[in-house]
């Protein structure tokens, strides 16, 4: 194949009317194809099939002399907080565990934030003037809609092969207004992007105007590993405490890709400060969280050894789908050179940045023939890709014959965007 760019009009004509022929063949198909959301197949889902019958008996509902029907342990059980501290690395009595989305833990850490401010905070945000947010982008589009719910000026920071631009990071946050940066430190959503070293301790050492300024670190993608070994990672709390930040940092994760998506069990860390004022506040809230879930999930998972053997049996249903996207990438477009895009080791996405001014036009392409995919600036504040470029592909949920049938339709439908951009159709 020939790169677009070298081809003649003539040869860009005759690209665009083969290309639309095989769009054309493709909508006849009929197809209903689904990689919008990074769900885990029902392969994966299987798995954790043990979880239905781990407990089965009034005996079986004690984690030590608690009895987890009853009401209390707001916390977490025991058992389910160190759990996590095994799995993150921290204490856990630096844990809270949840239910089952950490989302909804971020999403009420920013809501306390606002109404009643956070342990440093000199007001509550929502009798600040001005909040902003920083957003390292592309990323997560419901990070993005959690801060601009509450009103949040959403800013963009640019994302770099070690993570968000420190170098800007770094001055923004001399502005006493800027309370808080989203963080998906490992295998970044959807960049795939490992935060390297330097960066998280840059991240932690940050001398933010803001005294209550927020690190929200969401640690979604810890043990998700599917091709190689495990790649260990700092706790952040403890890197935070090192730098004088110790109350800085909230994380966050969930078993939600790991057990049961939507019923699984979620923590967030932080400083033992932080904590404390926070259960202060989640006392008005609940009494306590699905603590039999968490004592089914503890029983299942046991602690990270075994988690990381289950992550192993997840990566052997994750790993050909992934290679089945790259594969169609590097054959039908590397060679025309319209496209760029990751090559992930873990997580859930592949990030592909198409010819700037076509992803929007690629995506209704892809509606069109039947494939769904997650909207066209959905990985930037506000929907708003300014280059109208980056898609964000999930190859997780459907088999891998259904997959090669959508990375046909999509590689398709990103020639006849980039060919329509070049010939000014």
């Amino acid at each position: 194949m020939i790169p677009y760019a070298e081809m003649t009009t003539e040869m860009l004509q005759a690209e665009y009317a083969a290309a639309k022929e095989k769009f054309e063949a493709c909508k006849s198909k009929s197809l209903k194809l689904n990689m919008a959301r990074g769900k885990p197949s029902k392969v994966q889902l299987d798995i954790a099939a043990e979880l239905l019958t781990v407990i089965q008996k009034p005996e079986d509902c004690f984690d030590g002399e608690i009895d987890a029907r009853n009401y209390g342990e707001l916390a977490g059980l025991p058992c389910a907080r160190a759990y996590w501290a095994d799995v993150l690395g921290c204490k856990p009595q630096q844990t809270v565990v949840g239910g089952s989305a950490s989302l909804n833990l971020m999403f009420d850490v920013i809501a306390r934030a606002y109404s009643h401010g956070l342990l440093h905070s000199p007001r509550p945000w929502c009798k600040e003037e001005t909040v902003k947010f920083l957003c390292p982008s592309p990323g997560y589009d419901r990070h993005f809609r959690i801060t601009e719910f509450f009103g949040a000026e959403l800013i963009t920071v640019p994302m770099t092969e070690e993570g968000p631009d420190m170098d800007l990071v770094e001055k923004l946050v001399e502005d006493s207004s800027v309370k808080g940066i989203w963080c998906v430190p490992k295998y970044s959503n959807p960049d795939g992007i490992i935060y390297s070293d330097k960066t998280i301790r840059r991240l932690a050492g940050l001398k933010a105007a803001a005294p209550d300024f927020l690190l929200m670190w969401d640690n979604a993608y810890c043990v998700h590993e599917f091709d190689g070994e495990f790649i260990p990672f700092a706790d952040i709390i403890s890197v935070c405490e090192e730098a004088g930040n110790p109350d800085m940092v909230f994380e966050f994760a969930s078993t939600s890709k790991i057990t049961v998506a939507g019923g699984g069990i979620s923590v967030m860390a932080a400083s033992e400060a932080n904590i404390q004022y926070m259960l202060k506040l989640l006392g008005n809230q609940t009494i306590s969280y699905d603590k039999l879930n968490q004592l089914r999930h503890v029983r299942f998972l046991k602690d990270k050894a075994h988690t990381l053997e289950i992550m192993k049996r997840h990566a052997e249903i994750m790993s050909p789908k992934f290679a089945a996207v790259t594969d169609w990438l590097d054959r039908e477009i590397a060679p025309l050179q319209i496209a760029s895009w990751n090559d992930p080791k873990g997580g859930y996405f592949v990030s592909l940045n198409a010819m700037p001014g076509t992803a929007k036009r690629t995506l209704a392409l892809c509606k069109e023939a039947g494939v769904t995919m997650t909207d066209a600036g959905a990985t930037f504040p506000y929907s708003k890709d300014p280059q109208d470029s980056n898609i964000r592909i999930a190859p997780s949920l459907p088999p891998v014959a259904e997959l090669e049938q959508a990375m046909d339709v999509f590689c398709t439908c990103l020639k006849v965007a980039a060919l329509e951009k070049m010939l000014n159709i």
